[in-house]
């Protein structure tokens, strides 16, 4: 039996999943991130990278075939050409290069996705500022990094991981905006995702116990791999995620980008993956009703009738997607005595703005949406799900995973 392994490096800790050929989970392991990390991520991440591995039954290791890793999208450290770790690993919610956003807005184009105070360029901008930076090889990613542990081989990203360093996903190139820039040479070599780079080192084999001609493959970013998870393969299917905020992202024939709205595409082979976040979603339900509320109030719900309260529910003034307005402020009120008819109100508003940020994103040219795969925790309210079908008129279903290591796994298993 083979095994194929993905590896997923969140926000609040690492995770691994193997899967077989019939795409079934074998084993999960976990490793949660402390609160009290110093400033030597790249240390605490190789600790949790082996602990991961450590932790996988000898007798599943010993047959994996392929492994790939995602990481949050814009987490990047420097390295020599040893692939040591120099200077401060930046997180991907890291805005230090704000007091640099001048420098990019003049090299980049009008509205590019790297125009931000937390982008890769923006981090390599900051970087070039410090006294470490001569010592510096490679700029990469926390994916790229962690790959580069298990096969050796330096300086090799995927065009997930870099679209946010400015590289060109259509014409798969730096554009010469980029390649012109003095430190040019840091930037890594760009492939597809899930391309096989090299078999796991001796090092690594002998540790773990892999097979010896065990593959690693390039990466992707967390929330791509959580798409690929979801079942969501054709062009007009989405994955919307009922976090703390609504995540929507859709598959489309055409690559769609309008800054404004904090929309961009990434490349998913001939397709697109676009989409945008609301600033709506679980934390604004979270506010009003405890887990326990929201379990006893939501079944009581009759998602047909239309409520004639319409709100906007926001915590704080300000919106971005689908309505660009950072001053919008949250509607909430008349609030009913009736905790039951002022959810009813909520969920309806949400799935509002939902379906209006699905006819944003097709207005700007994506494919017409034909079915939406649910993901996180609203996934479990029933009730949330039957309304939004009404608003989307789509079919509305749960994601067969919700797990971002699943769909690395998934990428690791069809790169072999």
């Amino acid at each position: 039996m083979n095994y194929y392994l993905g590896i997923d490096f969140g926000t609040s800790g690492a995770r691994g999943i193997a899967i077989n050929q019939q795409q079934t989970v074998v084993v999960q392991v976990n490793y949660s991130f402390s609160n009290q990390i110093n400033h030597n991520l790249g240390a605490y991440w190789q600790q949790a990278l082996y602990s991961l591995l450590e932790q996988i039954p000898l007798v599943v290791r010993k047959q994996i075939k392929a492994i790939a890793i995602n990481g949050t999208s814009s987490t990047v450290l420097l390295c020599n050409g040893a692939g040591n770790s120099i200077g401060e690993s930046l997180l991907y919610n890291d805005d230090r290069g704000k007091l640099l956003i001048d420098k990019i807005t003049n090299i980049a184009p009008v509205n590019h996705v790297v125009i931000s105070a937390t982008s890769s360029l923006a981090k390599l901008f900051w970087y070039q500022q410090q006294s470490f930076f001569q010592q510096a090889k490679y700029l990469l990613h926390q994916a790229d990094w962690l790959g580069f542990l298990l096969h050796g081989k330096l300086g090799i990203s995927d065009y997930h991981n870099a679209l946010k360093l400015g590289y060109d996903v259509d014409n798969f190139c730096y554009p010469d905006w980029l390649q012109n820039l003095s430190f040019s040479e840091l930037f890594p070599q760009v492939l597809a995702p899930g391309t096989p780079v090299g078999e796991v080192t001796p090092e690594i084999c002998d540790r773990f116990s892999f097979p010896a001609d065990c593959i690693v493959c390039t990466g992707t970013t967390d929330s791509i791999a959580a798409f690929l998870a979801s079942g969501a393969t054709q062009p007009g299917e989405a994955v919307t995620s009922l976090g703390s905020t609504l995540v929507l992202k859709l598959l489309s024939k055409k690559k769609v980008a309008a800054s404004q709205y904090g929309i961009y595409s990434h490349r998913l082979g001939d397709l697109w993956l676009t989409g945008g976040a609301s600033n709506t979603g679980g934390a604004v339900l979270k506010h009003f009703f405890s887990d326990r509320e929201l379990q006893e109030l939501s079944p009581q719900i009759n998602p047909n009738p239309v409520s004639s309260l319409e709100y906007y529910p926001l915590l704080k003034p300000g919106e971005r997607f689908p309505i660009n307005n950072p001053n919008l402020a949250p509607k909430l009120s008349p609030r009913p005595d009736n905790d039951l008819e002022f959810l009813h109100g909520l969920l309806l508003s949400m799935a509002r703005i939902e379906a209006l940020g699905y006819g944003k994103l097709q207005e700007l040219g994506a494919t017409k949406l034909t079915q939406v795969y649910t993901a996180g925790g609203g996934a479990k309210n029933f009730s949330w799900e039957q309304i939004r079908h009404i608003y989307l008129q789509v079919p509305v279903i749960a994601a067969k995973n919700i797990q971002a290591a699943y769909g690395t796994a998934l990428l690791a298993l069809k790169a072999i």
